[in-house]
């Protein structure tokens, strides 16, 4: 296989790390801005939950745009929207100039994770395409990690205005970069016809999907089930990227200094927790484990981990809440390895790999509304106490697990013809993950 497959992964890393910090420096900017603009808990929950409503809305036209015009282009194309747009928000004078920008961001940042399966699709092999969707995952994790303390310095340094001017501009330069040294395998002119020939030897079916073809992977359940269990992982993972610096700031008095230290050890965890779990999964296929209980072994596992986040809500020594708060995040990258290995496993073309991609991951950030505007409503409600939303969020780690055991089907190709029928999932099967 062509070594340059690392050099077009560790490109969708750094996007997708920009893409954190840009949606992350709000975050931690937030109880900052609120001050200033006056803004009460309720009000910037729904400002930090309006970013996922276009960002869900977009995923699957996005992934659709990826699949028809390539992955070159249009991932430059969602980086300078979501770059500007970031940047502008230095200029917000109250809550609706940052809710209208929140809207346009998540149209920009909808295209990064469509395009990253698309990447690992074209670039990487079955047996390793858990680790490369580790690879790219753990840009989350590590955007979030990286900005608290960026940001947190950019803030008593010089003010969140100019957090968000300097979030802005990484995403211009990573473009210059992108469009420098990114081809598709058949274009780039370091690949032999051999290398070329092997890679295209592991990929999805290359046949055209007819239009609107999308439509008809809703029929599966297995679909379905991606939806749901990436619904739920999200909703750990978005506590983390919305409320979580204002959770430490509120009920542990975290400063400036002691968020960008103590604050960025969960996010610092789950860097590695990421390339493991795509690691472990592509490691028990190649030692003679079946794709399905390979992915679903570590898919229910990293879930039933992220659940401790609701421990939390009930201790009151900082070390141990994060403790517990690594663990979950740690719990939540692992499973995401996983859950980006999917569109491709699954797809039945390779025009179908973002599309699928995109679909998952607009059902995945409804989560993003929810829980933004659930715990801001619940914090105002209980006059500053997150144990509810801590509470849920832990619930929903449990039901993220039990729906990749049970309505998540075998790893393998759908079938788009009414014709086939999805497998169902063997006792056996269940008994051995």
């Amino acid at each position: 296989m062509p070594r340059l497959r690392w050099l077009m992964i560790i490109l969708c890393f750094a996007a997708t790390t920009i893409n954190y910090i840009d949606r992350a420096t709000i975050a931690i900017a937030a109880p900052f801005m609120a001050k200033e603009l006056h803004i009460d808990p309720a009000t910037l929950g729904i400002i930090l939950g309006g970013f996922f409503w276009s960002y869900a809305f977009m995923q699957l036209p996005f992934g659709m745009i990826v699949d028809r015009f390539g992955v070159r282009s249009a991932y430059a194309l969602a980086v300078i929207w979501w770059s500007v747009c970031t940047a502008l928000t230095a200029v917000v004078r109250g809550p609706l100039s940052i809710l209208g920008l929140r809207l346009a961001l998540g149209v920009g940042e909808a295209g990064s994770y469509p395009s990253n399966a698309k990447v690992a699709s074209l670039w990487f092999p079955k047996s390793e395409r858990g680790l490369a969707a580790g690879i790219f995952d753990s840009g989350s994790r590590a955007g979030a990690a990286v900005s608290l303390p960026l940001v947190a310095l950019l803030v008593s340094c010089l003010g969140w205005r100019l957090a968000f001017v300097a979030a802005g501009a990484m995403g211009l330069i990573w473009v210059v970069v992108w469009l420098v040294l990114y081809h598709d395998p058949d274009r780039h002119p370091a690949i032999s016809q051999h290398q070329l020939s092997l890679l295209r030897a592991a990929q999805p079916a290359g046949s055209k999907a007819a239009p609107r073809a999308w439509r008809r992977l809703l029929k599966h359940r297995t679909v379905w089930g991606m939806m749901l269990g990436f619904f739920c992982a999200n909703f750990v993972f978005y506590f983390f990227a919305t409320w979580f610096p204002s959770y430490l700031v509120t009920a542990h008095g975290f400063s400036l200094k002691d968020l960008g230290l103590i604050g960025m050890i969960p996010g610092v965890t789950a860097i590695p927790a990421a390339w493991l779990g795509g690691w472990t999964s592509d490691t028990l296929y190649k030692r003679g484990w079946s794709l399905t209980s390979a992915r679903k072994t570590c898919l229910v596992g990293g879930l039933l981990l992220s659940s401790v986040i609701a421990l939390s809500a009930f201790v009151t020594q900082t070390w141990l809440c994060i403790a517990l708060l690594s663990v979950s995040f740690g719990g939540i990258a692992f499973t995401g390895a996983n859950i980006w290995s999917l569109p491709a496993d699954i797809a039945p073309s390779s025009d179908l790999v973002a599309t699928l991609g995109g679909l998952q991951n607009s059902a995945a950030n409804i989560a993003g509304i929810v829980i933004a505007s659930f715990t801001g409503l619940m914090v105002s409600l209980t006059h500053g106490s997150f144990m509810i939303p801590l509470c849920v969020t832990g619930a929903f780690g449990l039901l993220g697990a039990l729906s990749y055991l049970f309505i998540v089907g075998p790893i393998a190709p759908l079938p788009l013809t009414d014709n086939d029928k999805e497998r169902p999932i063997s006792a056996s099967h269940i008994v051995r993950i």
